[in-house]
């Protein structure tokens, strides 16, 4: 029997009052309201169950560490969640689509995606791939490269949205490169390197992203989160700003709504532990 949370939290994204979250090793979605207390519910993505052993589960999860709101486009007359996988392993790359209604609500069965077309042509320039967050802006699709001790390569990653949207629509879809990659480096705590692990984009094409400094080599295993912080990227992929928060929190999704010069923000952890839950914090930046 599944415990009644989710723990590993790694992806956000709020329509109207609904939050929908995914987690890492979880096979759901998570649907809860921004405005009612009250328990939320889940939406299979994909068929079967994992493990409840904890190595065997982490060698088996789909490892969804993304989530991100699709404007309308053929088939999805009010657009879409797309959950998106780290690409860490080869059964990594899987992603889900789910239709959205009139009003923000998933409808219909959500669509399982084998995303090796978009995934597999970045393991040469990131021989570690682990994609952490996703934003649409206008006419791109954005992917956040997280880095790590080793291979401290922070990246945002951009693709021809409309290349993209086809591909989900194709059922063999041919390989798609990015139309530009930008490295970030995000400073240090401690000797280990602040990474990506979500983000959320603004209005102005600015995004936000959270970043965590987690204390391990490589994209794979775990290690102790000794620093945590929200920043924000221009347009251009130039570091604005990087704000440390007091508590080193897992923060793994973001989500964040510019109310005239405030910019208020959402984010939920990964608790790395299943009989703990993830926590969702807010708090307000001023722009």
């Amino acid at each position: 029997m599944r415990p009644l949370h989710i723990s590993a939290a790694s992806g956000l994204v709020c329509v109207g009052t609904t939050m929908y979250v995914v987690a890492d090793d979880e096979v759901y979605l998570g649907v809860f309201s921004t405005t009612e207390l009250e328990p939320g519910d889940l939406i299979r993505l994909f068929d079967g169950a994992l493990p409840d052993v904890k190595a065997e589960r982490k060698r088996r999860k789909p490892d969804l560490e993304a989530l991100v709101l699709l404007p309308p486009f053929q088939n999805f007359p009010y657009g879409a969640l797309l959950a998106v996988g780290s690409g860490s392993r080869s059964n990594r790359c899987r992603g889900a689509l789910l239709g959205l209604d009139v009003n923000g609500a998933v409808c219909g069965s959500p669509r399982e995606l084998d995303l090796s077309p978009i995934l597999a042509p970045l393991k040469d320039t990131f021989p570690e791939l682990n994609i952490e967050g996703a934003v649409v802006f206008g006419d791109e699709l954005r992917l956040f490269q997280r880095g790590n001790k080793r291979q401290a390569a922070n990246a945002i990653i951009r693709y021809s949205l409309s290349r993209v949207l086809d591909a989900l629509q194709s059922p063999r879809a041919d390989s798609i490169e990015p139309s530009a990659t930008h490295r970030l480096d995000l400073g240090l705590v401690r000797g280990v390197p602040f990474c990506f692990t979500d983000a959320a984009a603004l209005p102005n094409g600015e995004m936000v992203f959270c970043a965590v400094a987690e204390d391990t080599e490589d994209a794979y295993r775990d290690g102790a989160c000794i620093g945590a912080a929200i920043g924000i990227v221009e347009n251009g992929g130039h570091l604005r700003s990087l704000q440390r928060l007091d508590q080193p929190y897992k923060v793994e999704g973001i989500n964040a709504r510019l109310h005239g010069d405030r910019l208020d923000v959402l984010l939920v952890t990964d608790a790395d532990d299943p009989g703990t839950p993830a926590a969702l914090f807010s708090t307000s930046i001023a722009k």
